[in-house]
């Protein structure tokens, strides 16, 4: 069992910690444990029912009428409210509650029918790449556990691959090396990626988390791509960051070598003349509008 200070309700959920205390003093909304020390935490159940109740609450169900009743009505409503709205944060707070409580089959049924609301590539836009950056901040400031974490990465990895596989492109086009740094494990945002390049009908050489330098050298100089493209979430640590894109850049000195991640994005670092920074997918997105499309097969 997880165990949750109230500023991690407060992250998690969105309402502010002192909103919170006034529900739990006015509505007994919240029951909070006490460790031997005397000092307040919350459990699984409690951030599941916040979660729950600021959802409802942010779709104009009273906090006193929602305090009033069962557990069960609350999720009676959560569900029919995710399955009828559109609006995405309510679709990123619905898919918060499924990581919490690990329920594969709810995550599967939101995803599903966002992509059939909204296309695959819309879906993962607005709604799992922004719940995804949500929870990876979430992960790193230790509000959850890298169980959930992984639950839910796992998921969403799935329908990536899925999604990819039916991506078939002819000849032509630019040509991607697509690889995450030794140590690297994040792979959504680098999958996502490759989605993308494909659908654009050009060439994809993926190669994944924790590539050996040697390896890539290797890949390189068997298939001299147009474009490398790497996301630095963790490794390298930030004081090694602007030492790793210094070699990318002399290594692989005839491409473009594309940068993004945690440890790129708002950083203090300096890009050689052949690297450029993404700043977020969508900086990818408009990189592939600037390059002549090539046809799709249909």
């Amino acid at each position: 069992m997880s165990t949750y200070s109230i500023k991690d309700l407060e992250q998690l959920s969105g309402i502010k910690a002192h909103t919170l205390r006034i529900w739990e003093q006015r509505y007994s909304l919240l029951s909070p444990k006490r460790t031997d020390t005397n000092i307040r935490f919350y459990d699984d159940d409690d951030l599941k029912l916040i979660l729950n109740v600021a959802l409802l609450n942010d779709n104009g169900f009273k906090i006193s009428k929602i305090a009033s009743m069962e557990s069960n009505e609350i999720r009676e409503e959560v569900m029919k409210l995710t399955e009828r709205s559109l609006t995405h944060d309510d679709q990123i707070h619905a898919l918060t509650i499924c990581m919490i409580e690990m329920d594969e089959d709810r995550f599967d049924k939101i995803l599903s029918t966002n992509i059939l609301k909204l296309g695959f590539e819309q879906t993962m836009l607005n709604i799992i790449y922004p719940f995804m950056s949500k929870i990876g901040v979430l992960w790193q400031t230790g509000a959850i556990n890298p169980a959930q974490e992984h639950f839910i990465s796992n998921l969403v990895r799935q329908k990536l691959i899925v999604a990819i596989d039916g991506q078939i492109t002819q000849g032509g086009g630019k040509k991607f090396l697509l690889f995450l740094p030794e140590g690297e494990l994040h792979e959504i945002s680098l999958l996502f990626a490759s989605y993308l390049i494909k659908s654009k009908g050009h060439k994809v050489i993926y190669l994944g988390q924790s590539t050996p330098n040697d390896d890539l050298l290797s890949v390189y100089k068997l298939h001299q791509p147009d474009f490398l493209l790497t996301v630095i979430t963790t490794s390298p640590s930030s004081e090694y960051v602007q030492e790793y894109v210094n070699a990318l850049s002399e290594r692989f000195s005839s491409s473009e070598i594309l940068v993004t991640g945690y440890q790129v994005i708002g950083q203090d670092l300096v890009f050689p003349k052949n690297v450029r920074q993404m700043n977020y997918i969508r900086d990818i997105k408009e990189l592939l509008e600037e390059i002549e499309q090539v046809p799709q097969e249909k």
